[in-house]
């Protein structure tokens, strides 16, 4: 526990009725060692806990502010999925059918009973590439999305489950382009986060840079190395051949262009 870890203040508000929660907030600091979070809660469409604290860099040189934004990794898929589903709620999109109904050649190598929602389900059969991209290649919309529409699916798609733990987005955010004309950020941005004043972005404007706080990735234990999650697994598995297809680390988030692109399973902002 460190002087500066014993310094650090909520800001914001908390209903005295969720003390507890601000308790928590402020022990994840002085007891465990966070350097810099946000915390709302709402209950019955009224914000009763809305706090804020701590620092946006490891130095602890710059507040965690209010608007302070942080790459969510996973969380994206939330939002990548709810903008599918407003296409589906508007009838551009029936979940029951193919996906080839809507991305023309997406059928190729056997996907043709391959349904919409296969993909929200982690169903499809699609959990990772075939051909081994580097992280970089997350950043080309058209290689991820023609090499996965090219490919054959690596289970029959229904029968069994696999997080697309990074295809889902690409899969997903195809068919809201295919239907409305508009990428997954795009149609996010006007038709969800914009009207619901939510401050949530896949694919930044450099004008939020500023607001950015770096992601700190955990230490690793002794002996644990990197990239643990493809070690010890067959090669010719499907969660082997998921995970080495890129391989990420936390760090490439602090990438301007990681930012830029549309990252829709793990680059929200």
């Amino acid at each position: 526990m460190t002087d500066a870890a014993l310094q650090v203040q909520a800001q914001g508000h908390c209903d005295d009725r969720y003390g507890p929660v601000r308790d928590a907030f402020l022990a994840n600091f002085n007891d465990n060692g966070d350097v810099g979070a946000s915390v709302a809660v709402a209950v019955g469409g009224e914000l009763v806990v809305d706090l804020w604290g701590g620092h946006l860099d490891e130095a602890r040189t710059r507040p965690w502010e209010e608007d302070t934004l942080i790459n969510v990794f996973s969380t994206t898929k939330t939002m990548s999925c709810l903008a599918l589903l407003v296409c589906a709620d508007r009838g551009l999109v029936d979940v029951d059918q193919p996906v080839a109904r809507y991305w023309p050649g997406f059928e190729a190598n056997g996907k043709e009973g391959v349904l919409v929602r296969h993909l929200l389900s982690h169903t499809a059969g699609l959990s990772g590439w075939q051909e081994r991209i580097s992280g970089e290649d997350l950043y080309d919309w058209e290689k991820c999305t023609s090499l996965l529409a090219a490919q054959a699916p690596w289970w029959e798609p229904g029968t069994k489950s696999g997080y697309h733990g990074l295809t889902q987005g690409y899969l997903v955010g195809e068919v809201v382009r295919q239907v409305t004309g508009h990428t997954v950020g795009q149609f996010f941005a006007s038709e969800i986060g914009g009207p619901m004043g939510a401050d949530f972005h896949i694919g930044l404007d450099p004008v939020h840079d500023h607001r950015v706080a770096p992601v700190i990735p955990p230490s690793m234990p002794a002996g644990g190395g990197g990239g643990g999650t493809s070690s010890g697994l067959d090669k010719d598995s499907v969660p082997y051949k998921t995970w080495i297809s890129p391989r990420l680390d936390a760090e490439q988030s602090y990438d301007l262009a990681w930012r830029r692109a549309e990252i829709p399973a793990a680059g929200g902002q």
